[in-house]
């Protein structure tokens, strides 16, 4: 079982960030996940929320600004002990972490199917030298589709956080995913074999519990995502 940090180690260190992917790396782990958004003027960044106040203490839309306004804003202003952070973009997260074996993209949900495909071609352009170790993830099916419709050589994984059951697992066969993304509550025994079943790799999302994990392990899923790579390096 892969230990994936979760949006770098959010529970480490500020979450979406370099420092927290370079934290990552100074690990020794080898797998991280993250959020994707792209900006007005097509820039792609690495950013959960649509919206900074959480992670910045500032409230403002992301999708008002360019990625030339992301300077202002602090990704970790509640880590007294980093240093500032400003929002990464793609390009500068691929840098840090070019040599990892296992990345997971999330792609975060959009408005329509045409921001859909301008995403997708974007994202795929940037990850060229990334085909063997991305996965390209998200909730949002207009993600799926798109990635689909231009025949992406990208491996995709469908999230799940709805308790569809059965149904997500034909969703994804359906929409050519090798893998299901499933939130740690609905990880269920029965749901993580049947998935096996149908030959889909899995990740489960967020397991921040020890004996959890230990669990999640012997029943063979691929990969734990989780804020704290670090706690579960030590215990796995």
């Amino acid at each position: 079982m892969r230990i994936i940090g979760h949006r770098g180690a959010r529970g480490e260190a500020p979450e979406n960030t370099l420092g927290g992917f370079q934290y990552i790396h100074d690990l020794g782990i080898r797998a991280v996940e993250f959020d994707v958004r792209q900006l007005k003027d097509n820039e792609l960044i690495i950013m959960h929320d649509d919206n900074f106040l959480r992670t910045t203490g500032t409230d403002q839309a992301l999708y008002e600004l360019d990625s030339r306004q992301l300077e202002a804003f602090n990704q970790a202003h509640i880590w007294m002990d980093w240093d500032k952070q400003i929002t990464p973009t793609l390009r500068q997260t691929l840098s840090i972490i070019h040599d990892f074996e296992h990345i997971e993209v999330e792609v975060k949900a959009v408005a329509t199917m045409a921001e859909a495909e301008k995403l997708v071609l974007e994202l795929q352009k940037q990850l060229h030298d990334f085909e063997e170790t991305a996965v390209i993830t998200s909730f949002d099916l207009k993600i799926h589709q798109a990635l689909k419709q231009q025949y992406s050589i990208f491996k995709r994984g469908l999230l799940v956080e709805e308790d569809i059951k059965h149904k997500a697992i034909e969703q994804a066969l359906e929409l050519g995913c090798c893998q299901i993304g499933w939130m740690n509550q609905l990880a269920t025994d029965e749901m993580i074999q049947a998935t096996q079943k149908a030959h889909l790799h899995i990740s489960v999302w967020t397991v921040n519990d020890i004996e959890r994990a230990k669990h999640l392990q012997s029943l063979g899923i691929d990969g734990l995502i989780t804020d704290f790579p670090k706690m579960m390096l030590e215990h796995l």
